[in-house]
């Protein structure tokens, strides 16, 4: 919601401040009212009535300044969250009490460190409970700031407590669905981590996920809160608000792209926010939009699940193959996504142009590309009403891309009667289906793909264009199998492999031809390779190691 501007200009009778006279976009408020000092010095009596020996009274907006003066006369500390300068200026109420030290004037543009400064203070001052005094004028003025502190201080605090004082720290993972989260929590198990799962669901309503949060916490005791791609983050910010009012900080792990996921939270971190991203290259944009603390943490895999089998079938097999790729053909993902989006006809009648010129570009973002490329077009997507349809259009421009670069690369390979692996869209994409190539229906991640890997004399990857640099989950997963990969070539592939040594790259789709038939031809090149990287997989790139950093930044960070 929008702050509105105004102006000030303090009105008195026989020489008292009776009200202030408020210009607002074009028009006329008065802050008190036609009851004025009268309206103001009753509404100290309820408070003090209220408040009693124990109550702390907290005025979001000071108003006249008559109550919480009054207040102060009566001896009580008072709270005061007010932000606008320009009726503090007008009324003069904050000069006069700036030497006070039973008056606490708060005016962080972050309600939620507005909020803990309060619960400190109340603290310090042996009160036990809040009396939020809401001004109304202040409300309308700027209610994304006053309704939010309002909700806060209106929620019991936890008590605060150190953080990381014992060698592994206390995690409490958050989800929405299950995704990765089983791998975190097998994972802090194997560290020695206390770990709990919580898992809130996707229709929980405020109250209801407050107090699941609440008594979480409360039992467990987490050092931070762990969760992947913000998913069990609300959008609307209850979650953060609470963290920072606990003093509890926040991991989140994303293993997709961040950029088209958190504009859909507002807001969508806070000062305790840890955003762990598997793609370097979204650091410096993340740091670039206001986010805190951003760390590069690529993906890994569970050599529980993906280990090399002594059990292989010997002989024929359904799986067995000579080339193989297992993937979404991405057909009907983009037409929903298309669809969700709902975009202007321009960008309808160049959506296939615009995917096919974003994949050859060296943009990573699609609004990026337009701006740069097709500004005409972009106008188009910027006049789309709604931020999620946007990103909806940017997914679908991505997904299309892969669509593409997949088809185009994995047609280099049908002359080795390829089995390909995933959804019906395949068939649309290749005719020829049981006579040049060969299609098994999704595979189940955790049961069935460890036992497919080891199958296929080479395990062919083409990485989703929503990561032009960064690796994606089969370059770590296949080698843990001792499985053979083929690669595509990306940036960040050489900090995590070696190359040549321990996972075999084609540079472009001419390349992914020649290599294949190189590698058919030398089994013996393929053993090698695929025990070098399954040597470095389980030294460097599995989730406990990937959890061990993050412990450390989380502790370096919020340790004390």
């Amino acid at each position: 919601m929008a702050v509105l501007p105004c102006a000030a200009i303090p009105l008195y009778a026989a020489g008292r401040l009776v009200d202030v006279r408020l210009e607002v976009s074009g028009k006329t408020w008065r802050l008190a009212g036609r009851r004025g000092p009268a309206a103001e010095e009753a509404l100290a009596d309820a408070v003090l009535a209220q408040c009693g020996q124990a109550g702390l009274p907290v005025f979001l907006g000071a108003g006249l300044g008559i109550a919480l003066e009054r207040c102060r006369a009566a001896g009580v500390p008072v709270a005061v969250a007010d932000r606008e300068t320009a009726i503090a200026a007008a009324t003069g109420t904050r000069g006069r009490l700036a030497e006070d030290p039973d008056v606490l004037w708060l005016d962080d543009p972050e309600p939620a460190a507005v909020a803990a400064a309060v619960r400190g203070f109340a603290a310090e001052k042996s009160r036990s409970a809040l009396h939020v005094v809401s001004h109304p004028v202040y409300r309308r003025l700027d209610p994304g700031y006053y309704v939010r502190l309002a909700g806060l201080l209106s929620r019991p605090s936890l008590p605060a407590r150190p953080l990381f004082q014992k060698r592994l720290p206390r995690v409490l993972c958050l989800t929405s669905k299950l995704f990765l989260v089983g791998e975190a929590t097998r994972a802090c198990e194997r560290l020695g981590a206390p770990c709990r799962y919580l898992e809130t669901g996707e229709s929980l309503d405020k109250d209801a996920f407050v107090a699941m949060l609440r008594q979480a916490v409360e039992g467990f005791r987490p050092d931070f809160i762990l969760t992947v791609n913000h998913m069990g983050v609300d959008h609307g910010g209850v979650l953060l608000e609470l963290l920072e009012a606990w003093g509890l900080p926040l991991a989140s792990w994303f293993v997709d792209s961040p950029e088209l996921i958190l504009p859909l939270y507002v807001p969508a971190v806070g000062r305790n926010t840890v955003l762990f991203t598997w793609d370097e290259d979204t650091v410096a944009p993340l740091v670039a939009r206001g986010c805190p603390h951003v760390h590069y943490l690529p993906l890994a895999t569970d050599e529980t699940r993906f280990y090399p089998r002594r059990d292989l079938p010997v002989g024929e097999h359904p799986w067995r193959a000579r080339i193989s790729f297992v993937g979404n053909s991405m057909v009907e993902k983009t037409a929903l996504r298309l669809a969700a989006a709902d975009p202007p006809a321009a960008l309808v009648a160049s959506f296939a142009a615009v995917a096919a010129a974003f994949a050859a570009s060296s943009h990573r973002m699609v609004a990026d590309y337009l701006a740069a490329e097709r500004p005409e077009l972009f106008a188009a997507y910027a006049s789309i009403p709604t931020v999620a349809r946007r990103l909806a259009y940017e997914t679908a421009v991505i997904w299309e891309g892969t669509r593409r670069d997949r088809a185009a690369r994995l047609a280099r390979l049908l002359p080795f009667s390829p089995v390909i692996v995933g959804d019906a869209g395949w068939l649309a994409t290749f005719p020829g289906e049981g006579k040049i190539w060969r299609r098994i229906p999704e595979l189940a991640y955790y049961n069935q793909l460890p036992l497919f890997y080891p199958l296929s004399d080479i395990n062919c990857n083409v990485t989703s264009l929503q990561m032009k640099g960064a690796v994606n989950q089969r370059v770590f997963d296949v080698p843990a199998c001792r499985a053979f990969v083929l690669t595509d070539e990306r940036r960040q592939l050489e900090r995590l492999f070696e190359p040549g040594r321990e996972v075999a790259v084609y540079h472009g789709a001419e390349e992914l031809a020649e290599l294949a038939a190189r590698y058919l031809a030398d089994p013996e090149a393929r053993q090698a390779m695929a025990a070098a990287g399954h040597k470095r997989v389980l030294a460097e790139h599995t989730y406990p190691r990937r959890l061990e950093t993050l412990f450390a930044v989380m502790r370096q960070t919020f340790g004390g």
